[in-house]
């Protein structure tokens, strides 16, 4: 095939591509669909012209198209990997594992709810063997959320489901794939009638065996990357590989699946990434990865929709009857899904509640599209496969994914439509002309300073500021006087700006490298979380959402489980590290919210609205300097450190900046100023290495903060450190009930907490202890205890605390005046000989 053609052949084909997007937004259709449309118009026309006698000056490029080297392996090794791996470091990894349930139930339960319906159904209306069902269930089982994820986008709708649907498609598509290749090989065996039980038994041994695969490539290359820190390309380079090998390694080497691999190792960078490369080669390997996934997204369609019309040479009428059955079938599987699971998940709150018309949506927005096609053009290559098997895969495959291309697709946005919900609620659309108003302002502020700079006509400058001055009057008006708007509302509408100015926040301080790319993924989370909490719940859903970004996580407290029980330190190492990192920045941002208060949201909802957020952001930093002082507390050089490692940071971008100042003035020339930038980056590299965390030797440190502990030597204190325990505490939880049996003593080393008993209620806080009265009268406890802070409590058990107390006269002197608030005698009470149970305990 002569070169010449190919690559005008291939050159058109990026033309296609880039005509389409516009195309595709001024016919209001799906991106996808017109990729589709467009593939079968250019196959039709490349085999029109080569069966016409009116022309031959074409048939060069009409044979070029048809004789292109289209093979599924060409899908499946080179297109399919990039598009997996781009979702996965392209999503926002935290916020997705917030909802890590339904989307793992939804995409793993789907596809074999999917499978086994459609598989079942054909063979109920075919003479197809039973394996062959099961193989084109799973090969339509897969779905492409691009187009009702897009219109879900431009509709506002909340973007948890869209993360939702997002994840779940991600994840299906490896699924549909591991399932894929497991009745493949059923099929080329020749086994008709596969034990079901033995063939849904191996699918977690593919699931596991990519994921392994997948996460140790990935954790070489990150490590490789590492090393290249101050090559961007390099570091690129080696992330485009990446996905390739560890697909490769999957399928030829370890035998599992290569999209599980694929999917893993995307994941791993995803997390790890971030950390371990600058923040500006982080963001380019993004760009890189999204135009990689366009291109590979945009030809795979077109390829594949390339060879439909061969792919339907041979239909019958038969056929049609068997794509009606799985039509049928696929929609229904998808309605057990959506309308029976997703609403019993959200009953056990193990998923976010989702409306009935945004699954309507879902429902009849689930497109098949290349993934579907390269699967069934899999199959027709086979030469082991049997001929009728190919041949029906291949038809049913093809019409099912026209059908849900052309009857859905085209039908989706008129669906939404006539559901309601392209429509702004009330409190979005006081949202949006809050968002106008702010701009206006912004936007009067910044001309004003522009014009002071330029030598323009006065007559003009005042007339257009009047034309501006009333529009911006109208709009702040329009905002402050909405009357379908409650009070309750404008809170909401204020929270969400301010999370939303948090965000940006972020992003700039990101900019400035004053905050680490480690960091920048989980403080953007935080403020994504925010909003969201605020639309959905309000200030309640604010402050919840706010009280979670300070809590002790599951993972904190496994790795603290680890550290005592099995002396294992470096997982509880890290995450203490990361989270005195964590508030730390936090606690920057915050300080930057008070002024936008003031100067944006009183604006426009008032003084009342202003001072409320106000006080919200008080007890936010409130919760933050709490659980910032418990770490100072265990260890007191660390932030030290890590505040000098802030000022470095700081001091690195000032002099960058003065830097690129000389070079645009001219006072330096291009290698002067190469010169020292190299030399800024050799110092960054240093400064953003953040200090290691030893948690090993802090105990001994606390100890001494605790004024109980004051009289006792270091080697009492040394075994003390020994046998106290630690345990991390969120507001809220119950750290004792009442009617349990004492059996430990509490130290509080940092936070409150709150005893409640018969009605009356004191606090303790730092330095302070509870527990030890039901120890010493050997009675059932009458009290609650209960954290109102982000509390680090040291327990020691009964039989340590009595010797400590025979031994610590401060802690004999503690427990004497807490029996005196209670009305007890202190002397009976340290006395060998129990009280009485009808005594008050605490």
């Amino acid at each position: 095939m002569d070169i010449v053609v190919v690559t005008t052949v291939i050159a058109s084909l990026f033309f296609v591509i880039g005509a389409a997007e516009p195309l595709a937004d001024r016919l209001r259709l799906p991106y996808s669909v017109i990729l589709a449309v467009l593939g079968i118009l250019i196959g039709v026309g490349a085999a029109f012209f080569l069966a016409t006698d009116l022309t031959d000056a074409l048939n060069p490029v009409a044979s070029a198209i048809l004789g292109l080297p289209i093979r599924s392996n060409v899908f499946i090794y080179v297109f399919l990997p990039t598009l997996l791996f781009q979702a996965t470091i392209g999503m926002n990894l935290r916020r997705m594992l917030d909802d890590w349930v339904p989307i793992l139930v939804l995409a793993v339960v789907a596809v074999v709810v999917a499978t086994l319906s459609v598989g079942y159904a054909l063979y109920w209306a075919s003479a197809l063997p039973l394996v062959a069902c099961l193989l084109i269930g799973s090969i339509v089982s897969t779905t492409d959320p691009s187009a009702v994820v897009s219109i879900f986008r431009s509709i506002s709708a909340p973007r948890r489901l869209a993360r939702i649907i997002e994840g779940e498609s991600l994840l299906n598509d490896a699924a549909a794939i591991a399932l894929f290749g497991l009745f493949m090989g059923y099929v080329m065996l020749g086994v008709p009638d596969p034990e079901l039980g033995d063939a849904l038994s191996r699918f977690p041994v593919l699931i596991v065996g990519g994921a392994i695969t997948g996460w140790v490539a990935a954790r070489v290359a990150v490590w490789i990357m590492a090393l290249f820190n101050r090559f961007a390309m390099a570091q690129i380079s080696i992330s485009v590989a990446l996905p390739y090998l560890a697909f490769v390694l999957a399928e030829q080497t370890v035998g599992a699946s290569g999209v599980i691999a694929v999917v893993a190792a995307g994941l791993t960078l995803n997390l790890t990434g971030p950390g371990r490369m600058p923040p500006q080669a982080w963001a380019y390997l993004r760009e890189v990865w999204d135009l990689l996934a366009h291109w590979a997204g945009a030809l795979i369609f077109i390829l594949a929709a390339l060879l439909i019309p061969r792919l339907l040479e041979e239909v019958r009428l038969s056929d049609i009857g068997l794509i009606g059955v799985v039509v049928l079938a696929a929609i229904a599987a998808r309605s057990v899904i959506l309308f029976v699971l997703l609403p019993l998940m959200a009953r056990l709150r193990v998923s976010p509640p989702v409306e009935r018309p945004y699954r309507v949506a879902i429902l009849w927005g689930g497109l098949r599209g290349a993934v579907t096609l390269a699967l069934a053009l899999a199959v027709t290559e086979s030469f082991r496969v049997p001929v009728e098997v190919k041949r029906v895969v291949g038809i049913l495959a093809t019409g099912f994914t026209l059908f849900t291309l052309i009857v859905q697709g085209t039908t989706l946005r008129r669906v939404i439509g006539w559901l309601g919900l392209d429509r702004l609620s009330p409190l979005d659309e006081a949202l949006s002309r809050q968002v106008v108003a702010v701009a206006l302002q912004t936007v009067r502020e910044d001309v004003s300073r522009t014009t002071e700079n330029y030598e323009l006509t006065r007559e003009i400058v005042r007339s257009e500021a009047k034309r501006f001055a009333e529009r911006l009057d109208v709009s702040v008006k329009s905002a402050e006087d909405s009357e379908d708007i409650l009070d309750r509302d404008r809170i909401t509408l204020g929270l969400i700006a301010l999370a939303g100015h948090e965000r940006d926040t972020v992003l700039a301080r990101v900019r400035e490298r004053t905050v680490s790319a480690r960091m920048s993924e989980r403080l953007l989370s935080d403020a994504d979380r925010l909003i969201e909490g605020a639309r959905s719940g309000g200030r309640s859903g604010y402050q919840r959402a706010a009280r979670g970004i300070v809590a002790y996580g599951r993972g904190f407290r496994l790795a603290v489980a680890l550290h005592n029980r099995l002396r294992v330190s470096l997982p509880l190492a890290r995450m203490t590290a990361d989270r005195f990192e964590h508030l730390l920045s936090q606690r920057l941002i915050l300080r930057d919210l008070g002024a936008f208060i003031d100067g944006r949201i009183r604006r426009i909802h008032g003084r009342r609205v202003a001072d409320l957020l106000h006080e919200l952001l008080a007890r936010r930093t409130e919760a933050v300097e709490t659980a910032l002082e418990g770490l100072r507390l265990q260890y007191p050089g660390y932030a030290e450190e890590l505040e000098r490692r802030f000022i470095r940071r700081t001091a690195l971008r000032l002099e960058e900046r003065e830097y690129d100042t000389m070079r645009e003035d001219g006072l330096i020339g291009a290698e002067v100023h190469t010169a020292l930038m190299e030399g800024l980056s050799r110092r960054r590299a240093g400064a953003e290495d953040r200090p290691r965390l030893d948690i090993a030797l802090r105990r001994d440190e606390l100890i001494r903060e605790f004024p109980f502990f004051a009289n006792l030597d270091a080697g009492a204190l040394r075994r003390l450190g020994r046998a106290l325990k630690t345990r991390y505490v969120n507001p809220g939880d119950v750290i004792l009930s009442r009617d349990g049996v004492g059996k430990r003593v509490f130290f509080i080393a940092s936070g409150a907490v709150e005893l409640e008993s018969a009605g009356q209620s004191w606090l303790l806080g730092r330095g302070e202890m509870f527990g030890q009265m039901a120890i010493l009268m050997r009675s059932p406890r009458r009290v609650e205890v209960r954290a109102i802070a982000p509390t680090t409590l040291l327990i020691l058990d009964e039989d340590r605390f009595r010797r400590l107390l025979r031994r610590s006269e401060p802690i004999r002197q503690a427990v004497r005046e807490s029996a005196k608030k209670r009305g007890i005698d202190p002397d009976a009470l340290l006395s060998d000989s129990p009280l009485s149970d009808t005594e008050t305990s605490g």
